[in-house]
């Protein structure tokens, strides 16, 4: 497979980026972002844009793309709703709407988070903003896609959150993850289970196009094979 992953910088967009690079069914792996990702590997190229929102300088590279993991995101705390909603909706859907006109023959893959709203009315901002994207991104006509909704991911393999607040939680918790996957099991998962189910999901597809977490981490828990992308 040929794939493109953007915030491969993040938390979560490290994690499927070492997957990705691991995966010995993925031949090609472009990162399209804002910063490099510093890392080196001789299926690995980069492409550094100014703005991620308007890929139209570089969509002659996103074609023959087998898959798309959308990996993006910040806290939604301190922003207004329409700050909040620039950042996720307009950004994910820009970039889902110019890879469906230049590799309409892939999967995406947003990442998104659990307790989205679907239904975009429910009481809290960030889950109506995550559940409009979902079904934004879900409506367009890619040949498969998907909305992951994470739980508490631990990071694994040196991975670190960019936000401060997020490090300092995680480094908290990190004590504690055992526990807390004995009592919440269907809420907790790692970098690298997210990393291998999503890549997993573009190359067999799922009986489902929103995974929440439990079901992220089952399929994440599968042994890594090579295997034939979907025709």
């Amino acid at each position: 497979m040929k794939v493109i992953v953007f915030g491969a910088t993040g938390m979560v967009g490290q994690g499927v980026l070492r997957e990705c690079l691991l995966d010995p069914g993925i031949t090609q792996v472009l990162v399209v972002g804002r910063s490099s990702t510093g890392r080196t590997d001789a299926k690995l190229r980069e492409i550094v844009v100014p703005n991620v929102g308007d890929l139209s300088g570089i969509e002659g590279e996103l074609t023959g793309l087998d898959a798309c993991f959308f990996c993006v995101g910040v806290s939604s705390a301190g922003m207004s709703e329409e700050a909040y909603r620039r950042v996720t909706y307009d950004l994910a859907v820009s970039v889902a709407t110019t890879l469906v006109k230049t590799s309409p023959q892939m999967t995406f893959v947003f990442v998104s988070g659990g307790s989205t709203d679907s239904t975009e009315k429910g009481p809290t901002m960030w889950a109506r903003v995550k559940g409009a994207t979902e079904n934004a991104i879900l409506a367009l006509p890619f040949a498969a896609s998907y909305a992951v909704r994470p739980g508490f991911i631990q990071p694994l393999h040196g991975i670190t959150s960019k936000t401060k607040l997020y490090r300092i939680l995680y480094a908290v918790l990190a004590p504690f993850t055992p526990l807390l996957a004995a009592i919440v099991p269907d809420m907790v998962t790692n970098t690298e289970r997210v990393g291998r189910a999503m890549i997993r999901l573009a190359r067999e597809g799922a009986d489902k196009r929103v995974l929440e977490n439990k079901d992220l981490d089952a399929l994440g828990r599968l042994e890594r094979v090579p295997s034939i992308p979907k025709v």
